[in-house]
């Protein structure tokens, strides 16, 4: 559940080939990989290949389809921790591996609000992780990073010892923070004995919580997103290029299609400007934004990943940052991540709080 550029499906209605049809059959044409002992099998490869580029879709979400209660899922589960008022929930005595269709719904919807779901102990295969996203939507092939021989839409998380640069680059910096493709589901195979946490920021709030007037210089704008540099990294890294970069326009105000909230949707990885301003104001907008989202401890959630911990989050209403904090320590998962709709804006739509407040909110977790 997630979205963005190269992480995001264009925002503009322009059809893009193949078609949605082609897209979600390289998605099923894998080998199996059923076993649950994968760790060996998973490592990322650097291999040359041509993707196509990724279509606008036309998505009838599945938290759309849920029962707003989310009876089914919840009842299941043995506990239910909701980790911060805003954002965060952690669900017991589930399996990922044995959800039914309407518990997928449920999920879908309890990310489409909660942000992220934690799920401990999980017994789920690489395949059956794979056929978890594709339930949600076509999956992505990332242009840059490393995969499994074959496996593209396997998203390998993988630093150890020889990962200098990624560790000295990434403290003290704000560009960390960075949203995937619609939904993520990540599972980790191997952790850290301390470190290697994960943080993500409720973006419904990162945007309410601002003032009147930075609401209103905002809403009705768009950002150019680019995943240019994220390319030229991966070039200088000696990596093979499988998607040439492009560049979209996003509302840096969009509305969530299951719950009709706005979120704030700029990020330091992949937004480069505000159409229609200045660059010295849009960089300082920018910039007062990103600091924002990064100071924001009142509607953020931190996860200290276990080994066989599910996260289950949506790009839509999220921003995460992994810290590398666990150096020379390995830090090993599996990434799926299926695609959406493209972003958009609906003046029409409203607040999480300021909804949640009208309908009899008197305290809690959000959402729920």
């Amino acid at each position: 559940m997630t979205a963005a550029t190269d992480v995001n499906a264009p925002s503009t209605a322009v059809e893009v080939k193949p078609s949605i049809e082609a897209l979600k059959e390289q998605s099923a044409a894998l080998s199996d990989l059923a076993s649950p002992d994968i760790e060996e099998k998973v490592f990322p490869q650097y291999i040359p290949a041509e993707y196509p580029p990724i279509p606008v879709l036309e998505v009838v979400d599945r938290g759309l389809r849920a029962d707003p209660k989310k009876r089914s899922l919840l009842s299941a589960a043995t506990k239910v921790i909701h980790l911060t008022p805003t954002i965060g929930t952690e669900l017991h005595g589930l399996q990922l591996n044995k959800l039914t269709d309407q518990q997928k719904d449920e999920l879908a919807l309890l990310a489409a609000e909660r942000g992220v779901v934690f799920f401990r102990d999980q017994d789920i295969s690489v395949k059956e992780q794979l056929d978890l996203g594709r339930y949600y939507g076509p999956l992505h092939f990332h242009p840059t990073t490393g995969a499994p021989k074959d496996h593209p839409e396997v998203h390998v998380v993988y630093a150890d010892k020889n990962s200098g640069d990624l560790f000295a680059s990434n403290h003290t910096r704000q560009w960390p923070w960075h949203t995937d493709v619609s939904y993520s589901a990540s599972r980790r195979v191997t952790v850290p004995h301390v470190g290697g946490d994960t943080l993500w920021v409720n973006t419904y709030q990162a945007y309410e919580t601002l003032s009147v007037e930075h609401k209103e210089l905002i809403e009705g704008r768009f950002a150019v997103h680019s995943a240019k540099e994220q390319a030229d990294n991966g070039i200088k890294a000696g990596h093979p290029l499988k998607r040439a970069p492009v560049d979209h326009e996003h509302p840096i105000v969009r509305t969530h299609p299951v719950t009709g909230w706005k979120a704030l949707n700029v990020n330091p990885i992949f937004t480069r400007r505000i159409v229609g301003l200045p660059k010295d104001v849009s960089d300082r907008v920018l910039q007062f934004l990103y600091d924002h989202i990064s100071n924001g401890e009142d509607f953020k959630v931190r996860l200290n990943w276990k080994k066989n911990t599910v996260a289950v989050w949506d790009n839509r209403n999220t921003i995460h940052y992994a810290i590398t904090d666990y150096y020379p320590a390995r830090r090993h998962g599996v990434r799926v991540t299926p695609h959406a709709e493209a972003p958009f804006y609906d003046p029409q739509s409203k607040g999480q709080f300021e909804d949640v407040v009208a309908r009899g909110y008197k305290g809690g977790a959000l959402g729920v």
